[in-house]
């Protein structure tokens, strides 16, 4: 049963349906990677949606799904064009999950912070992208993002 949550989570993410994607979370559910940090139900909702509906070349694979007990995860990966650079991107993210009646109660996504800033800012991400101060920029910058999509919804 889980592990088909996983894999409808992906095949949404696929389509690029946020709603579906929406859907499979739990009312109290949280979500963390190392741009967004920690946000709850609401915010992570919002995020995919925001996400979605701005990217225009985003490809989202997920394989090595697996599931057991109220825990699951697997690898996906994104192939995107930066906005803010115009830069490919080929990110490859670990995630975890706990489930709770049937929904995501938990998502956690890892990546390499790195090797992501490499490729989409450049040299900026080469130089600094293993440093606190240009991980604190990227993720002021994407939380005031989420903050601005999640008032112009209101």
């Amino acid at each position: 049963m889980h592990e088909a949550i996983i894999r409808d989570f992906y095949a949404a993410f696929h389509r690029k349906d946020y709603a579906a994607m929406q859907a499979l979370y739990h009312p109290q559910a949280t979500f963390y990677d190392p741009v967004f940090q920690q946000l709850d139900a609401t915010e992570v909702k919002a995020m995919w949606q925001m996400l979605l509906t701005s990217s225009r070349d985003l490809a989202v694979e997920a394989h090595t799904l697996q599931a057991s007990g109220d825990r699951g995860s697997c690898t996906w990966e994104a192939r995107y064009t930066f906005s803010k650079t115009g830069r490919p991107v080929h990110n490859i993210v670990h995630a975890t999950f706990e489930f709770r009646d049937g929904r995501i109660y938990r998502h956690t996504d890892r990546f390499g912070f790195w090797r992501w800033s490499r490729q989409a800012l450049g040299t900026a991400g080469w130089l600094l992208g293993w440093s606190p101060m240009l991980r604190n920029k990227v993720r002021q910058t994407a939380r005031r993002g989420l903050d601005a999509f999640l008032a112009g919804k209101r």
